[in-house]
């Protein structure tokens, strides 16, 4: 016996023709949610479905399973259709994109300022040569060895000026982030 001779034989005892197709069908159309990525809410829009083919169903369906499959569909429609107006909402709440800024704060950027100052001042105190190592080596990308050719010094001497720069670097942190 099918899921429609079932049905109609359900119609007759307690449970709708549709129910019955439902409960059989239970399993499948939750597969069905979550492959149109109803994900961890594939339960609830389940249950939602039932609420809706049934308060739906006027008469006898006279396919009942693509019903329910279409209302499912439906179902899925619906909520993408709500997750789009709710991202416009909240588009439109904060402003379009380009006019939100993600530049930092005034006091953030003076905070910055400050910070990049007093960096620079511990690098000029460590002697122009560690600078100029450090800055080639960090802010143009030179390697350690073709700046060392490049100044005719050791690789071990580049090496102890970024060490310099470091340890002094790391020290100005320590102490801008306890003050």
């Amino acid at each position: 016996m099918g899921a429609f001779e079932r049905a109609q034989a359900g119609s007759a005892g307690g449970a709708s023709g549709l129910e019955i197709v439902y409960l059989e069908a239970r399993p499948a159309l939750l597969r069905f949610l979550r492959a149109r990525g109803a994900g961890d809410s594939a339960e609830d829009l389940l249950q939602e479905l039932w609420i809706k083919a049934s308060a739906g169903a006027a008469g006898p369906i006279r396919d009942p399973l693509p019903y329910l499959y279409r209302t499912a569909a439906n179902l899925m429609l619906d909520r993408r259709r709500s997750e789009i107006r709710q991202a416009r909402r909240e588009e439109d709440y904060a402003g379009p994109a380009d006019e939100r800024s993600d530049a930092p704060s005034p006091e953030r950027e003076l905070e910055s300022r400050q910070d990049l100052e007093a960096a620079e001042d511990v690098l000029q105190a460590l002697g122009e040569r560690t600078v100029a190592i450090f800055r080639r080596f960090r802010l143009e990308g030179a390697s350690q060895k073709q700046i060392a050719d490049e100044l005719g010094i050791s690789l071990s001497a580049v090496e102890k000026h970024l060490q310099r720069a470091y340890r002094a670097l790391i020290e100005l942190r320590r102490r801008l982030d306890a003050g």
